[in-house]
């Protein structure tokens, strides 16, 4: 075990690294604010941040109206992917970016574990 505390940074880049398929993926405030991010070069973190705030608030007026409870993911399939977004503690949420070719029940395995640890931390 290593004495290295885990940082956001590095807790996305495990993510990343551990299923070939994510491409991206980035921890964003409830309010829409980036906190961390690994994505590419050419993707404006902060506009992906106020995008996925969007989404957030949507869904979850969506699950108040219908009594589904709290919100806990977000699943939105593309022709070229899909993205993902999970509650990550209170005031933060993790958006994961994957090929058409993920294996969904692995991806949400891992993401909601670093939802776990990036939880943690905020």
């Amino acid at each position: 075990m290593s004495d290295t505390p885990e940082t956001l940074d590095i807790i996305l880049r495990k993510l990343l690294s551990a299923i070939p398929e994510v491409t991206a993926a980035a921890i964003v405030s409830v309010e829409g604010l980036p906190i961390s991010s690994a994505l590419a070069a050419d993707i404006d973190e902060t506009r992906i941040a106020a995008m996925t705030a969007a989404i957030l608030s949507l869904a979850e007026r969506a699950i108040h109206e219908m009594n589904k409870g709290d919100f806990q993911e977000i699943l939105i399939k593309g022709t070229d992917g899909y993205l993902l977004v999970l509650q990550a503690g209170r005031n933060a949420v993790l958006t994961v970016s994957t090929t058409p070719d993920i294996r969904l029940g692995l991806i949400l395995l891992d993401a909601k574990r670093t939802c776990e640890k990036i939880a943690k931390l905020i």
